[in-house]
């Protein structure tokens, strides 16, 4: 039987020993080597199993597999995965590969989404003493700035498909996020953290979509979307339909969410009559509404058409330097 060297990684972000049932039976049947202490090493040696610290050195992994001790040894990756012994171990195997094969294992892969348990830990330690003190001064007041910022310039990613900087942009938006939670950590009551955060959120969308967790019969998408309204209706217990509106969006968006709320409801309420600018302007979102349109995408794109206008002018009018 050909000796076999186990490069044995982990996800550092799954709790220590979670282990799958093949890596367990590698471990308790070979020798391990790890190049440090870790809360691995600790989990294994609880376990029962004996792990053995050594210099990350491919001659003395080999040893017990030249000296017949074993058939195969395993090396118990660091969280960074120690790839420069792994790669100093295979060109050394390649020179004599009569030694013994070299095989990866995966004792743990990281889940979906586990890259945002680094993000959280990241937050905590910006925020923690000893970490950016601009951070440490901010509140949710001062922050509201910077997440609307972050969030218009997602926007902007969208309207120009760039889907690389769409990437980035959320990426700003989460750090908002994850910023506002741990601050609220902090607040001496009703404190709350990312946890509470995600938990609404997940109690949230399976609430509201019964369809897909409940096993409600639909037909189509209104009826989906009816659902969502019902649902949502029952959980806000609102005096009023204009209830939950966000009042601090742009005056034209605004604008066309009142006209909608007002339309399911069924109110039928006459629009302002006067000559003043607010009063067109809102008869003209109710028109455009009316046709299935959007006042705020349609006023964004002529704003930004006339920029592109102006930079054109702007450069018709550079003349040769003197």
């Amino acid at each position: 039987m050909t000796a076999r060297i186990l490069l044995l990684v982990t996800s550092p972000r799954l709790p220590a020993g979670l282990l799958t049932a093949a890596t367990w039976d590698a471990v308790r049947a070979y020798p391990v080597y790890a190049a440090a202490e870790s809360e691995q090493t600790d989990a294994l040696r609880s376990a029962g199993v004996p792990v053995t610290v050594i210099e990350p050195d491919p001659e003395r992994v080999l040893d017990p597999i030249r000296s017949g001790a074993a058939e195969a040894v395993v090396w118990l990756s660091g969280p960074a995965g120690d790839q420069t012994f792994a790669r100093q171990l295979g060109l050394r195997l390649a020179r004599e590969p009569e030694l013994a094969e070299l095989e990866l294992i995966h004792g743990s892969w990281d889940p979906p989404g586990a890259r945002l348990l680094d993000a959280v830990a990241v937050m905590d330690r910006l925020v923690s003493p000893g970490g950016d003190p601009w951070k440490r001064v901010q509140n949710h007041r001062t922050l509201a700035p910077y997440l609307l910022e972050e969030s218009y310039e997602a926007y902007d990613a969208i309207e120009s498909d760039d889907l690389e900087a769409l990437r980035e942009e959320l990426g700003d938006v989460l750090l908002q996020i994850v910023l506002h939670a741990r601050l609220a950590e902090e607040l001496p009551d009703g404190a709350w953290n990312i946890d509470d955060v995600a938990g609404g959120l997940v109690e949230k969308m399976v609430r509201r979509n019964p369809h897909v967790f409940a096993g409600a019969d639909v037909t189509d998408l209104e009826e989906i979307t009816a659902n969502w309204e019902r649902i949502k209706k029952a959980e806000k217990s609102r005096d009023s339909v204009l209830d939950g509106v966000a009042l601090s969006q742009p005056a034209l968006a605004l604008a066309a969410k009142i006209l909608q709320r007002a339309e399911r409801a069924g109110l039928r309420v006459p629009l302002p009559a006067g000559t003043d600018l607010g009063a067109t302007l809102l008869r003209q979102v109710a028109e455009a509404h009316a046709e299935g349109a959007d006042a705020e995408a349609a006023l964004r794109r002529a704003a930004l058409q006339f920029a592109d206008e102006v930079r054109a002018a702007e450069q018709e009018n550079i003349g040769p330097a003197e």
